[in-house]
């Protein structure tokens, strides 16, 4: 039977609904087998989830990861519809999505400051509440070591345009690349994560 997807989707969060809610369907185009997830899933499998095909969110934002235990690539989702696994990547890398946890999103400032070097140290880029799709067209060139995030829930991409691996940034301190999930210190682009219900405001849009 058809899923009714849509419907459900354009429906207004009424009060007192489940603050995050993700569908996972195991076919392209929301279709086969789904299971609906409200909090943290360290392991899909662990509910006979085999394989992501589409995702539908309804309420987020959410991170997904490649590996059991939110290890791997990250993958970003905010509040739409990812019909297949290149509308939340593109990457290329990898198609296959393990655990899920919500992101917590409580602050509406945002305020990132990207190093060059570990440890905080070295040339700077700072971003206030703003959104940044190349590094170089600001003037900053240099790789991305350490971040200091002290508002606001951010995602970094490897390449400009927000192309490649994908890095959360939650509120804290990621004194080397490795904290923040990059084998290679390289982010040349970064935007703001906001709650979608109060920010109709599009998520990852592959290119053309």
């Amino acid at each position: 039977m058809a899923t009714d997807h849509q419907t459900s989707a354009s429906k207004q969060q009424q009060p007192g609904t489940t603050a995050f809610k993700i569908v996972i369907y195991e076919q392209e185009n929301f279709q086969g087998r789904c299971h609906e997830l409200t909090g943290p899933c360290p392991d899909l499998r662990e509910f006979g989830v085999e394989k992501v095909g589409s995702i539908l969110v309804q309420s987020g934002p959410w991170v997904g990861y490649e590996q059991p235990s939110c290890k791997g690539e990250q993958f970003v989702f905010e509040k739409g519809e990812y019909p297949r696994w290149d509308s939340w990547t593109n990457s290329r890398r990898s198609d296959t999505i393990s655990a899920f946890r919500p992101i917590k999103v409580g602050s509406q400032d945002h305020k990132i400051v990207m190093y060059e070097n570990p440890s905080f140290a070295g040339k700077k880029i700072e971003i206030i509440d703003d959104d940044v799709p190349s590094f170089h067209a600001h003037g900053y060139q240099e790789k991305v070591s350490s971040v200091r995030v002290q508002s606001g829930t951010w995602v970094g991409y490897q390449y400009p345009g927000y192309r490649g691996y994908q890095y959360l940034f939650e509120k804290g301190d990621y004194k080397d690349n490795l904290e923040f999930g990059a084998q290679h210190p390289q982010i040349q682009s970064v935007r703001r994560i906001r709650d979608m219900q109060w920010h109709q405001r599009g998520t990852f849009h592959p290119s053309n």
